[in-house]
């Protein structure tokens, strides 16, 4: 008995781990599967999708990549359509174990004064994005069908590079794009307003206030940003404080609902139903989620659209 029972601690275990977190680089499929290989066959005729994931730290290195499927799939379901003849392929690109030049010391975040002393992991993040896209360019793969995207710090891994070089890739699309915290809850911007809810921030952390403003002017800088950004207003970190963003000409920002539904149907993330976190805790699926639930697939076409304009 006692065997058995070890046995199925190992399998619930093993099959826990497998889905936990995807922590490697790679194609996938539809089924996410990742396949290593760097290879692209007829380049010339595919679509490459960059996804760039999530981070639970701003400026420090992380354990995992992917925390599950979840996040992957949305994107995962493009994979072998075709726009304008192309075939799309989505690469995952594992970044987590990059960290700032502050990131690499303790308990910087609560003290530390501006400037930001050396390189961020954002703009180690950006420059590897860009040494990928020169490996596919270097393949065949036309520079105007590379398309950078990504969730959360992912999406403002996607803003920060597309503000500067826009022209070493086809396009971007941000999804939730985020890397402070959950600043809209954490700060009350719904009940005191935005620019009482940043004052706060400011006075709590001076330092992180004052990079978060100075990647935002970076990006602001741009006078022209063809890239989808997507957005919901009950996404606890940025989702209040995005309005910025319709700054720059040609970003078209879509935000995703009002709620949880998308086009009548109610958003969940395996069997999680999105919802409104009333905590700082875990409160996971909410509206910083709703990119990786299955409602999300409804805008497919509008991201297809998008990927036509920019290859032609």
């Amino acid at each position: 008995m006692k065997k058995v029972l070890l046995v199925l601690v190992l399998l619930l275990f093993s099959s826990t781990a497998f889905a936990a977190a995807i922590n490697k680089s790679g194609f996938v499929d539809r089924k996410l599967k990742v396949n290593k290989k760097l290879q692209v066959s007829d380049p010339s005729n595919k679509i490459i999708i960059i996804y760039n994931h999530g981070s639970n730290e701003t400026d420090r290195k992380t354990k995992s990549c992917f925390w599950g499927k979840d996040p992957v799939k949305n994107m995962a379901s493009l994979v072998g359509d075709k726009v304008n003849g192309k075939e799309i392929m989505v690469y995952l690109f594992c970044t987590h174990k990059l960290q700032g030049d502050m990131g690499k010391k303790k308990n910087v975040w609560h003290n530390w004064q501006p400037p930001y002393k050396g390189t961020t992991k954002i703009e180690r993040r950006v420059e590897a994005n860009l040494n990928l896209v020169e490996d596919f360019v270097s393949m065949g793969v036309p520079r105007k069908q590379i398309i950078i995207t990504g969730h959360s710090c992912g999406g403002w891994t996607t803003l920060m590079l597309t503000s500067q070089y826009m022209d070493k890739v086809g396009g971007g699309i941000a999804l939730n794009a985020a890397c402070y915290w959950t600043l809209s809850k954490q700060f009350k911007v719904a009940e005191i307003g935005e620019e009482a809810a940043l004052e706060k921030f400011a006075e709590k952390y001076p330092g992180m206030k004052a990079l978060r403003d100075t990647q935002i002017n970076i990006i602001k800088k741009s006078k022209s940003l063809p890239i989808l950004v997507f957005t919901h207003p009950k996404d606890p970190y940025e989702g209040l404080l995005f309005d910025w963003i319709e700054e720059i000409p040609e970003v078209k920002r879509i935000i995703i609902s009002e709620g949880f539904e998308i086009d009548g149907i109610k958003c969940k993330i395996g069997s999680k139903s999105l919802k409104e976190t009333d905590s700082l805790g875990d409160g996971w699926p909410n509206g910083h989620d709703i990119d990786q639930a299955e409602c999300f697939q409804y805008y497919n076409p509008v991201i297809k659209e998008y990927i036509a304009s920019r290859i032609k």
